[in-house]
């Protein structure tokens, strides 16, 4: 089943990079998992916000406008049969097609569940592996993994 993005989406990329939206435009042609965008640019503000509030881990984020005054990150909602969904197991499939759309547009790609992986394209697994992998190296250095699996960014 091919699936497309919203206007509400649409509207969501707006001041993205221009690549990382060529890269979710990809993705949603090769997806299994039917998704839309929640979050591109964010303003100061609502970072703040989300940070206060624990839902980031950051205030130097990317999805702050960077350099070349765009912002360089994306928030990806899951959807099974038109709900929204938060199960990790469909951000795997997200994060594979988010890949395989990151290697069509040569695009250098960070994960939110594997944060150790500073090119998702590289990784020779699943994105299941890669966040297990992620979450193996956090346990095995004492640390709690931070797992934000709707997240992809530029690195």
């Amino acid at each position: 089943m091919t699936f497309r993005l919203s206007q509400r989406s649409f509207q969501k990329l707006v001041g993205v990079n221009e690549q990382l939206q060529d890269t979710v435009k990809k993705a949603i042609e090769l997806t299994k998992i039917d998704f839309g965008v929640i979050y591109g640019v964010r303003t100061f503000d609502e970072q703040k916000k989300l940070y206060d509030a624990g839902r980031s881990q950051t205030m130097n984020s990317k999805h702050l406008l960077q350099d070349d005054e765009t912002g360089h990150a994306v928030d990806l909602m899951a959807y099974q049969d038109g709900d929204p969904c938060w199960e990790i197991q469909v951000y795997d499939e997200i994060a594979d097609a988010m890949k395989e759309a990151a290697v069509r547009t040569d695009l250098k790609i960070r994960w939110g569940a594997a944060w150790h992986i500073d090119d998702l394209r590289a990784w020779e697994g699943t994105a299941e592996d890669a966040m297990n992998a992620y979450v193996d190296l956090r346990r095995s250095q004492g640390r709690r993994p931070f797992i934000d699996g709707p997240h992809f960014e530029i690195n």
